[in-house]
This record gives structure tokens, C-alpha cells and sequence, in this order.
């Protein structure tokens, strides 16, 4: 027999509601092309953008340099030792 999983709000539990906040849900979910960020909001992300853009640069800059392409003037020569067939 399972238990029924407690809960910490009591919103679901009332019928008269309230609080605004399901029903603000509610009308964001019904008007997408009303919901719009706040400036504040997307300056803010615009500034953390351009601040990780910076570090992940720094880091690129201070990593090793890696061959991923060697140069290919030893490529035919190098065959596996002991295959005579």
C-alpha cells in the first residue's frame, strides 16, 4: 500500500484562492505574446553573456597548445612493425 506523498503548500488544498501567483501563472501561460522580460532582466543576462565570453577566452588564451594536426611528412613510412603479408 503506498503513501500519500505529503505537501508543504496548501494551495492546492483550498478552493477559494488567495494568492496571485497561480492565477499570474496562469494568464503567462494563456498570453505568450504579453510576456516580456524586463529590461533590467536582459541587461543583466546581457552582461553575464559578455563576462563569460570573456573568461572562457582567458582560458582558450592560457591553455596548452595541442598538435591536433601534425605535420604529415612521416605518414607513409610509419607501417606496423611485423606485418610481412
Amino acid at each position: 500500500m503506498t503513501r500519500k506523498k505529503k505537501t508543504r503548500s496548501l494551495a492546492d488544498k483550498v478552493t477559494i484562492r488567495t494568492g496571485r501567483r497561480k492565477d499570474y501563472k496562469k494568464w503567462r501561460h494563456d498570453n505568450p505574446d504579453q510576456v516580456a522580460p524586463s529590461r533590467r532582466f536582459v541587461a543583466k543576462k546581457q552582461q553575464q553573456r559578455k563576462l563569460q565570453a570573456v573568461r572562457k577566452l582567458a582560458r582558450q588564451q592560457n591553455g596548452q597548445d595541442i598538435a591536433i594536426h601534425p605535420d604529415k611528412t612521416d605518414s607513409g613510412t610509419n607501417k606496423p612493425q611485423g606485418d610481412d603479408s
